[in-house]
């Protein structure tokens, strides 16, 4: 769950990355080269397969590895043209993708099993009312638990299911106060949400990862390195987690979103549940603006 603060990820592609959402619980991580929209002096642009003319259409596109084989990283398209652009500008069409984290870590059951609902079924149904593309970022453990709507989500051409883990435990420590995952584990957990998910019938999903609560740093992008996943970031945070002012989630992100941007929302009605009524304005203000909605894979092919 990602706490609710105005702070944006800063990217260094070499350097260091600023990760998860605020000031606690954030680690640095030396990164893969990341496709940013102000890249700083030491970054490089990415190599992996990240267009059409090098992945075809119908697979997902995925970054190459950065230097020492870490993990990818991708954030947000590069190339942003900047608010109050045209329906395209510097080479850049005004694309956003919203993406969806549906939490669950492995200890909530008795919670789930006492009425606390993790799921949101309203919002998905939102989605789907207002044609937006998306992207879910799934716990296997959220798969586990709600797999009608796991399968339902996952078979839809609307959406595409990417891995949040199976635990929802933390990758790096501190981290807003999630259990950590062991170093030997990762890869396995990472192995597991896919496994979950896939047993649902889910069949729309994507090779991406989320690290719970933004966290990592290069130990946990080496551990994964070996999954072919790209972990994906956010440039855009939509404060929903734990907000009760849909109308103030909305503008966080209506004044943080720029085109190429990727925003990080919650699936998780009891600890986001306002996050339907923000979509609802936010979606009709943004294509207003002349904005289209993406899923991240295409937001990462352009």
């Amino acid at each position: 769950m990602i706490k609710s603060v105005r702070t944006m990820i800063v990217l260094t592609v070499v350097g260091g990355v600023l990760t998860g959402c605020g000031s606690s619980g954030a680690t640095r991580a030396t990164t893969a080269a990341l496709p940013t929209a102000s890249p700083s002096p030491a970054a490089e642009p990415a190599t992996g397969p990240t267009s059409s003319s090098r992945v075809p259409e119908s697979e997902p596109p995925v970054l190459a590895p950065g230097p020492g084989g870490l993990t990818p990283v991708f954030e947000r398209r590069a190339g942003g043209a900047g608010k109050g652009s045209g329906s395209k500008a510097g080479g850049t069409d005004k694309v956003v993708a919203l993406t969806f984290d549906a939490d669950m870590t492995a200890d909530q059951g008795p919670r789930a099993a006492d009425g606390e609902r993790f799921d949101n079924p309203g919002l998905i149904a939102s989605l789907r009312r207002l044609k937006v593309p998306s992207t879910v970022f799934m716990t296997g453990r959220w798969a586990q638990e709600y797999p009608a709507q796991a399968r339902s989500i996952g078979t839809d051409p609307l959406f595409e299911i990417a891995n949040h883990s199976f635990s929802h435990y933390a990758f790096s420590s501190p981290c807003y106060g999630l259990p950590a995952v062991a170093k030997a584990d990762m890869r396995s957990d990472v192995e597991r949400a896919f496994t979950a998910i896939r047993k649902t019938g889910a069949r729309n999903v994507v090779p991406y990862f989320r690290f719970p609560g933004g966290c990592y740093d290069d130990a946990s992008l080496k551990a994964l390195a070996g999954t072919g996943v790209t972990a994906v970031q956010w440039d855009v945070v939509s404060g929903d987690a734990f907000a009760t002012d849909a109308d103030a989630v909305a503008e966080q992100v209506l004044d943080g979103v720029e085109p190429g941007s990727l925003v990080v929302m919650h699936c998780t009605r009891s600890a986001a549940p306002v996050t339907d009524d923000a979509v609802r304005r936010i979606v009709p203000e943004l294509r207003e603006r002349g904005f289209r909605f993406v899923k991240v894979s295409e937001l990462m092919r352009g």
